[in-house]
């Protein structure tokens, strides 16, 4: 039985989410139809330019994503933290950037002679927006619903573009977080679809290299190394909700995708290089495993990605009884 939303996402145990959605009978409607010969490349553009727009509205950060032909993939961060600091009008305005707002708000933010009755029934309708804007759910549907209705109207007809509610996987620690960005910066080199991390168009892996190269070509300072609209490469933190970016370094992040992206091309297992040693000690990564569950992570673990304990607590928080992994591989060591 489908489960409520609320009973998947818990903030409480982490703010980083895995968020996979499919357009309909998995159809190519964001691709090239073999069928049809028609191509929606372009449609993976409007989903990008969607994705940080709604970010800049959102307190949720991008970590990474992917567009496919059929589906995309989001890692997202909920910085809850971020909403509860923003002053009133400032929410009043990110909503209004995305619906027409409310009677009440508008006369409260424009007419300073309102009754004190009135503002405090503007301010709970603040409250109510200023809650969605930290929720998954409303930020996967305005991605969805919008996308929706553009390619409808560009395709004039109706009905559903994808498949149904958005799948997520709560990540419970860097180790999974880890795993998972990988996992979704690689799935064009899975696909066949490149041979490079560079060459994976509509990722966030290829915007973060693009933005590496373009700071040494133009000489620029190294704070312009990231990309302002993805959550950037902190270096190593605990997995805390109030850490200010991913808990990785930046450089490491792109020895690993390179490593594992190459074992992935040409099918076959290299020797850990011995500058990613290093980065599997300090997050516990089981290397014996790694290439399986990366070429496969969504299906290793189903509703959460984490280790036992984390997942026990998870569980708990979410009035599960267990969480289904696969049995034969392990992200994580072994205990000796």
């Amino acid at each position: 039985m489908t489960r409520p939303r609320k009973e998947q996402v818990c903030l409480e145990e982490t703010p980083y989410y895995h968020c996979i959605c499919r357009c309909v009978r998995r159809a190519f409607l964001c691709g090239e139809d073999n069928v049809t010969g028609q191509n929606f490349d372009h449609r993976k553009q409007w989903l990008v330019d969607k994705i940080h727009f709604l970010s800049s509205v959102f307190a949720i950060n991008i970590c990474a994503y992917a567009v496919m032909s059929n589906h995309y993939h989001l890692v997202l961060k909920v910085n809850k933290a971020e909403a509860e600091n923003w002053s009133d009008i400032d929410v009043a305005l990110r909503w209004k950037q995305l619906f027409n707002g409310h009677v009440m708000v508008d006369r409260w933010l424009t007419k300073p002679g309102i009754t004190q009755a009135e503002k405090q029934q503007a301010l709970k309708v603040v409250q109510i927006w200023r809650s969605r804007l930290f929720d998954l759910g409303w930020y996967m549907r305005c991605l969805n619903e919008g996308i929706a209705v553009q390619a409808n109207k560009e395709d004039n007809c109706k009905g559903r573009f994808w498949e149904g509610r958005f799948k997520s996987q709560a990540l419970l620690d860097e180790t999974a977080l880890l795993a998972c960005m990988v996992y979704v910066d690689l799935n064009p080199i899975r696909a066949a679809i490149c041979e490079t991390p560079e060459q994976s168009n509509f990722t966030s892996i290829q915007q973060r290299l693009m933005t590496v190269a373009q700071t040494v070509n133009n000489k620029l300072t190294q704070d312009k190394a990231q990309p302002d609209n993805l959550l950037p490469f902190t270096g190593y933190q605990p997995h805390t909700k109030q850490q200010v970016g991913l808990p990785f370094k930046l450089m490491d992040y792109f020895a690993l995708v390179e490593w594992t992206g190459h074992c992935i091309r040409e099918d076959k297992r290299d020797a850990i290089p011995d500058h990613i040693q290093p980065l599997f000690q300090r997050f516990n990564v089981n290397s014996d495993d790694w290439l399986a569950i990366i070429t496969d992570f969504n299906r290793h673990y189903i509703n959460a990605a984490g280790n036992m304990d984390n997942m026990s607590k998870w569980a708990s928080a979410t009035n599960r009884k267990w969480c289904a992994t696969h049995q034969s591989l392990h992200l994580y060591q072994r205990l000796p």
